[in-house]
């Protein structure tokens, strides 16, 4: 493993990284052995092979990261950033390093946690939690614990610490049980806590902003159940804290452990309440097979359950729901089953048969037909939902046939039809979108999680094909989604957190860059590039993909 100085500069790994893809492009066999010896998708390949693969400077970043020590480059990166902060400010440097120990939930801001990050510099510097029996909680370490216990033995009742945590909500909210090394030594913490007779339902409010560190919410609670179950994902240490009392009902627990099916089962056994945690919903926005959907649905969930508050616009049930997330045949199976009504209507009429169609699944409206959907679904289609689900299921030339034999239709769709532009480029179905922009859809409509336009849509998912499409189209970049920003600001956000697997921003920064205004790097962060009169911040391989395409005017 290569080391790292105490001041490092990330420019010059920056810059070694951009060295070792140029010398792979040359076919120098140092490089294909580096790549070989660090680099997963390359293990065992010849050089010819390796060639072939087409690497890009994301895999050359990822290969020095892994010489490093590091599982990835944002790992390396943020290690690199938080070396730099500790040396510039000793007198910070805990709650630096804190803030990569816990998310902003529990840190206070925006940041994630990055368990690799803390751990090195843990390594790095062992002396970081001192003797504070609050730090001891969140690295495992039991003899700072007994120590602290035999000093003062109510000090596991009060919150504490840089970060005002109670011992058992630092235990289970510690990012390193995701590391092997110490997930039993967290679990020993929180058995010596309880039979200290700290409470299992110690919590702290949540401190993503608006709320902060120094003023966190007073209505969204973090429980230390929430932690083992739903962040740590451990189902020794959620079944302890149950045992020890912890409740269930928290309203955070099982909402957020419906990944960890073991957690799960173990919250529900123990008593958690379905109705009112959204949790029907959430089991619906997962691609599981069904598995967290099935599992509620054996314990009572209710499969015609409203959402919780008032009903949005379009979605009232978890079927509908479901038909929006355009779910499986087996999740629709599993809610019929369960009693879902076949017949259900969204608040403002539409029938589950017709959301299928327009969600281009003729399949599911023929099983719902099947279960029970209505006359309705019996009937021939009228020509403006003809139209849309001929469009939603990438058929353009019916679409067009249908738009032939009554004009004005297009004009003739209300709001909830035409967001189906944004929603299905949000579910990454290209065919659909296309057959809509054939057929002339408004590209501007708005909708979709982040009620965004299909550009953003397709930016958001990393969907560089789609966004070469609708650019080409005429889809306007500076059209803001419902956070307030464009198409840079959700390129920004997506190349940085990568909501979906396997997405490709480069692809979308090189087709965006044509139609932005200048771009020019921000002289005081080098992840910084202005766009325009606006600043911001993208992963390094996107900052330099709209740095090296050519400016507007330029020859």
């Amino acid at each position: 493993m290569k080391r790292i100085p105490p001041r490092p500069d990330l420019g010059q790994l920056k810059k070694q990284a951009k060295e070792l893809l140029a010398h792979y492009r040359a076919g120098d066999p140092a490089a294909m052995q580096r790549l070989r010896a660090s680099l997963p998708a390359a293990r065992g390949h010849s050089d010819a092979h390796l060639a072939a693969l087409g690497l890009r400077l994301h895999d050359a970043q990822s290969c020095l990261a892994r010489e490093h020590g590091f599982p990835s480059w944002a790992d390396l990166q943020g290690f690199v950033l938080a070396r730099r902060a500790l040396a510039d400010d000793p007198q910070r440097a805990r709650l630096h390093w804190l803030r990569w120990l816990y998310a902003g939930d529990v840190a206070g801001g925006n940041n994630a946690h990055r368990p690799a990050v803390a751990a090195r510099l843990l390594a790095d510097d062992p002396a970081l939690p001192g003797d504070d029996p609050y730090l001891a909680c969140a690295i495992g370490d039991e003899q700072t614990l007994r120590r602290a216990t035999a000093h003062d033995p109510a000090w596991v009742h009060r919150a504490g610490g840089p970060l005002q945590l109670p011992p058992l909500v630092a235990v289970t909210h510690s990012s390193l049980a995701a590391l092997p090394e110490f997930r039993e030594r967290l679990r020993g913490c929180a058995r010596l806590l309880l039979r200290a007779g700290a409470s299992p339902n110690q919590a702290i409010g949540n401190r993503w902003p608006p709320a902060s560190l120094e003023a966190p919410s007073a209505t969204e609670r973090l429980s230390a159940l929430y932690g083992a179950a739903g962040k740590a994902r451990d189902p020794v240490l959620t079944q302890e804290l149950l045992d020890a009392g912890a409740d269930p009902n928290d309203g955070e627990s099982l909402y957020h452990a419906l990944e960890a099916p073991d957690c799960t089962q173990l919250l529900l056994e123990a008593g958690a309440r379905i109705t009112g945690t959204n949790a029907m919903y959430r089991a619906l926005d997962l691609d599981d097979g069904g598995a967290a959907l099935r599992l509620l649905l054996a314990h009572g969930g209710d499969a015609n359950e409203p959402p919780p508050g008032p009903p949005t616009a379009d979605w009232g049930s978890p079927l509908l729901w479901a038909l929006r997330r355009r779910r499986s045949l087996a999740h629709i199976d599993a809610l019929l089953a369960a009693g879902a009504r076949a017949d259900a209507r969204t608040p403002s009429g539409v029938s589950a048969h017709t959301l299928a169609l327009r969600f281009g699944q003729p399949d599911v409206a023929a099983l719902l037909a099947r279960a029970g959907a209505g006359p309705e679904a019996l009937q021939p289609l009228p020509a403006d939902e003809a139209f849309v689900a001929a469009c939603a299921r990438g058929d353009a030339d019916a679409a067009r046939a249908i738009q032939a034999a009554h004009p004005g239709l297009l004009d003739a769709l209300d709001a909830a039809q035409l967001r189906l532009l944004p929603e299905l480029a949000a579910q990454g179905c290209g065919d659909a979108v296309r057959a809509m922009v054939a057929c002339g859809w408004p590209l501007e409509v708005r909708g979709g999680d982040i009620d965004g336009s299909a550009l953003n849509q397709a930016l958001f998912r990393g969907d560089a094909e789609l966004t070469r499409f609708l650019l080409a189209q005429g889809a306007d970049w500076r059209t803001l989604h419902g956070f307030g920003d464009n198409a840079c600001g959700s390129l920004s956000w997506a190349s940085l957190n990568e909501p979906v697997a396997g997405g490709d921003w480069v692809g979308c920064a090189q087709a965006l860059a044509p139609h932005l205004p200048p771009r020019r790097p921000d002289p005081e962060g080098a992840e910084l590039v202005w766009v325009g009169e606006r600043r911001y911040r993208f992963a390094d391989e996107v900052a330099h993909a709209l740095l090296a395409a050519p400016q507007p005017g330029a020859a």
